[in-house]
């Protein structure tokens, strides 16, 4: 089994932090990338440790996936836990198992502790749910890496709980542009479509309430998919086997070769193999295939089913960023959702993980209806957009600060003028993170002169600490030298040394604490100093 590089670097950084002490990991992989190939590699090595592995899933596709994949890549066969199957007495050293199966209190009682050495959590958004902790807790020793695509916020504070470290992250964009999935092209209809009355159930629109709002809208959808969709081969998800049934006889009547799946298709495996070899064009379902399907010829993907969770949007929009001879890109239709809820998945949810860039992608690719942006070139541009209101913003609350002494620096001002992106971009990556800063980070802030009010959540205090003690170690400007100088108009201070710094406000306070007539702020570059002359902190 050969592993891709960024396949081998996950496998590899998996088992240094088991090793280090961290017993539960996840490991975060976008759809199409091979989540499945890396932990049967982990899986391989597990059992070659001697280590009995339990994959854990709730879907008998997902567990049959898993089993036929770890036997084609390593040779492995699996014993399997589900239904009237038991795996106790089999020789293998791999079970795949149902969480439904495995709760029972009678099928957990005959197994030891200790009878698996690892365990393997597929989609593991789902294992904060009791069923999936019931079969966890039971195992108390057993190492555990949870596997998942590009979570979204709340799945990361939820996960955080239970996972101790994220092993490995490869994110959708850079999965494009090493090659390894199509790039996505965003195309905004200019239809809307009113959802401002459905609630709210479970943490997510209800579908039965998305149904009524777009029933009244399908006929002018199949119009619009026939600009766009006739010569693609076209998922689309739709919130309702209903509404999925509805929709693919109107798709019918405009022309297209459409079929419909759902959980009680008795012909499921025949529509899908038909659908994969051409037969259809279009494939209506209710949220059957988020998971566990595979048609890399996919390449127009219509989202019907309006979501707030980030990685049920993910793993919709993944059934077609797999790569295919011929296929370029993948086309994603967006709707004008009109909706007062600012939560929604748009196709920037797929990308921008700093809700400001977001925001302005969204409205970026309203603003053109019709015209299909590579996602990437759109993340670009609003990250620009929001980069310059940022500098807008810090312009005003330095003129404000003019008017306003202050002991303590504000973080923004600090970060802009040391331009330093991981701190400007930075979105907490776990659930610790995300948590507002302690009372420790919060004195150490102070004492670093950094405003500790203007900082978010723990993972922020704390690159903001590591930032500024590595600043003071190579003797670069302070933050309360960054902002007196700033507030005097002076340019990329924060690139600047410390004894820089401090002779040229030396040479203002000896100038009765006004800027020398031969100095302009604007231009002024400090001359160089040399490493004898330099002072510390």
């Amino acid at each position: 089994m050969q592993l891709r590089p960024y396949q081998q670097a996950a496998h590899d950084a998996i088992f240094a932090k088991w090793e280090g002490g961290a017993d539960k990991l996840l490991l975060v992989l976008p759809t199409g990338t091979g989540k499945t190939i890396v932990f049967s590699a982990v899986t391989n090595d597990c059992v070659r440790e001697g280590k009995r592995v339990l994959i854990l899933a709730h879907r008998g596709e997902l567990l049959d996936q898993a089993a036929d994949k770890l036997r084609k890549s390593t040779g492995l066969g699996c014993a399997v836990e589900k239904a009237e199957s038991s795996c106790m007495g089999s020789w293998y050293r791999v079970v795949v198992g149902s969480v439904q199966t495995l709760m029972r209190e009678s099928r957990l009682k005959k197994f030891p502790e200790n009878y698996f050495g690892a365990i393997v959590v597929d989609e593991a958004h789902h294992c904060i749910s009791d069923s999936y902790q019931k079969v966890l807790q039971h195992f108390p020793r057993a190492k555990v890496l949870g596997v998942t695509a590009t979570p979204d916020r709340g799945d990361m504070r939820n996960l955080g709980t239970y996972f101790e470290q994220i092993a490995y992250e490869y994110t959708l964009p850079q999965a494009i542009r090493e090659g390894y999935l199509c790039p996505i092209k965003a195309l905004t209809i200019p239809l809307k479509i009113d959802i401002s009355g459905v609630g709210i159930s479970a943490g997510d629109f209800k579908a039965g309430e998305i149904e009524t709002a777009l029933d009244p809208y399908l006929d002018q959808i199949a119009e619009e998919m026939k600009k766009h969709c006739v010569d693609r081969k076209t998922v689309v998800f739709l919130p309702l086997i209903k509404t999925s049934q509805k929709f693919r006889d109107i798709l019918i009547d405009h022309g297209f070769k459409a079929a419909e799946v759902n959980g009680n298709s008795e012909d499921r495996k025949e529509i899908l193999r038909d659908f994969d070899e051409g037969k259809y064009n279009v494939l209506c379902n209710s949220m059957l295939l988020t998971e566990g399907w595979d048609c890399p010829s996919v390449d127009c993907i219509i989202v019907l089913r309006p979501t707030k969770i980030r990685s049920l949007y993910s793993q919709m929009v993944g059934r077609g960023t797999r790569l295919n001879p011929g296929k370029d890109h993948l086309l994603l239709l967006d709707f004008l959702w009109m909706t007062d809820r600012h939560d929604l998945c748009h196709p920037a949810s797929l990308i921008c993980e700093d809700p400001d860039i977001a925001q302005k992608m969204t409205e970026n690719l309203a603003k053109d209806p019709e015209v299909a942006v590579d996602i990437e070139t759109a993340e670009q541009t609003a990250s620009e957009d929001v980069q310059r209101d940022r500098e807008e913003a810090l312009a005003k609350l330095l003129a404000e600060q003019k008017r306003k002494k202050s002991r303590l620096v504000d973080p923004l001002q600090f970060e802009m003028s040391i331009q330093d992106l991981d701190l400007q971009n930075y979105v907490p990556p776990f659930g610790w993170a995300m948590q507002p800063p302690t009372e420790d980070q919060k004195k150490t802030l102070e004492n670093l002169q950094i405003n500790p009010e203007g900082v978010e959540n723990a993972g922020k205090a704390d690159l903001l600490i590591e930032k500024i003690q590595t600043r003071r170690d190579e003797n670069m400007t302070t933050p309360r030298q960054i902002r007196q100088l700033e507030n005097r108009g002076f340019e990329n201070v924060g690139s600047w040394s410390f004894e820089q710094a401090r002779r040229l406000i030396d040479r203002i306070a000896g100038n009765g604490w006004k800027t020398p007539r031969d100095i302009d702020p604007h231009t002024y570059i400090p001359p160089a100093i040399e490493t004898s002359e330099a002072l510390t902190w």
